[in-house]
């Protein structure tokens, strides 16, 4: 049976500046299990790093309850966990940022040591720890180099490895890849991925990037002027996104919306047959296996011109989607249309022949 880690009930941030009063987070309620890697999206001003700010113990919310792990730390507005207790649970929760946030004086050793400078440990054994870390991290080699003799993902790395120093049993990542490129984000999605299972670590990513969340989340909350409007698992939400802010940034993450725009532009397209119909096809799970196009034709004589395909594996399941051009007389376009969909297959008419 699944343990919830991190338990948000009805959180309200409010802040007070001068006459104006601001609601950043607006009774949200979220679960994360124990070894989940979930995702938060949302845009800028969207209210994810307010929450985050309650989720690391930072921020003490107006109102509603937290509970990490089997205490409540905040409820009612109050502070539950107080001194050494309150101490001890923020050490169990590692953060890294976008801008990494290292001490430029100091080598990426002496970077992951600082953060073990309340620990127990005798010196050797936060010296071998250290050495332990930058190993885990594939930085064993940079041990003394400065940040500025790093790259972005190399700081990264660095960031993670400290963030790792006390042990945490949660990994806050809030816009940890939005200042690298994309070989070097992929990189480190991988990094934390590994983490994930090779640590048991409760993941959660604060981005404002759904391909961040496709690439290596199970559930996904989708966050707008403060509240949660929508939250899942990866593969529900990207099968079945039900708010237009949701489907705005899966089009993104999948390409459709660029890939449209040439889809558009072509011959095919612009002048589309009397007796063609333009359609999207979206569908997952064992529905990817199936000739489901070439059945069409066999069984009505409506052809298929593909003009795009893909498919993605989301939490071990295939997703696709395909842009295709069905064309038949119009009885036989109408009956290939009813057998698609009553293969599970999701189909949206984009555009009809003239």
């Amino acid at each position: 049976m699944s343990e919830t880690i991190i338990n948000l009930e009805h959180i309200d941030i409010t802040f007070h500046q001068k006459k104006r009063v601001i609601e950043a987070v607006k009774d949200v309620s979220i679960e994360i299990e124990k070894g989940d890697i979930y995702g938060i999206v949302g845009y800028s001003g969207a209210g994810k790093s307010t929450l985050v700010r309650v989720i690391n113990l930072l921020q003490v919310p107006s109102a509603g309850k937290i509970t990490i792990g089997n205490d409540v730390t905040f409820a009612d507005g109050k502070v539950q966990l107080q001194g050494a207790a309150l101490r001890q649970k923020r050490q169990k929760i590692g953060m890294i940022f976008q801008h990494f946030n290292l001490m430029a004086q100091k080598t990426a050793r002496q970077n992951v040591a600082f953060a073990l400078r309340h620990s127990d440990l005798t010196k050797e054994e936060k010296a071998k720890k250290v050495e332990d870390l930058l190993e885990l991290v594939g930085l064993a080699d940079r041990a003394d180099n400065y940040p500025a003799q790093l790259s972005g993902g190399q700081k990264q790395r660095v960031a993670i490895a400290r963030a790792l120093a006390n042990d945490p049993e949660i990994l806050i990542s809030d816009e940890s890849t939005s200042a690298l490129d994309p070989k070097t984000t992929k990189q480190i999605l991988a990094l934390l991925q590994d983490l994930n299972q090779k640590l048991g670590l409760t993941v959660v990513m604060i981005t404002h990037e759904m391909q961040i969340v496709k690439d290596i989340c199970h559930r996904v909350a989708v966050m707008q002027n403060g509240h949660l409007i929508e939250e899942g698992s990866v593969l529900d939400i990207f099968s079945n996104p039900k708010e237009p802010l949701t489907q705005e940034f899966i089009k993104t993450a999948t390409g459709i919306d660029e890939a449209m725009v040439k889809i558009e532009k072509q011959d095919i397209v612009q002048n589309l047959a009397a007796d063609s119909v333009l359609v999207q096809l979206k569908y997952a799970g064992h529905t990817t296996d199936e000739p489901i196009l070439n059945d069409i034709y066999k069984r009505f004589e409506v052809s298929a011109n593909i003009l795009y395909g893909n498919i993605e594996i989301l939490d071990n399941v295939p997703v696709g989607e395909m842009i295709v051009v069905l064309s038949g007389n119009r009885p036989a376009l109408e009956a290939a249309q009813e057998a698609i969909k009553s293969a599970d297959i999701a189909l949206t008419v984009l555009k009809r022949g003239a």
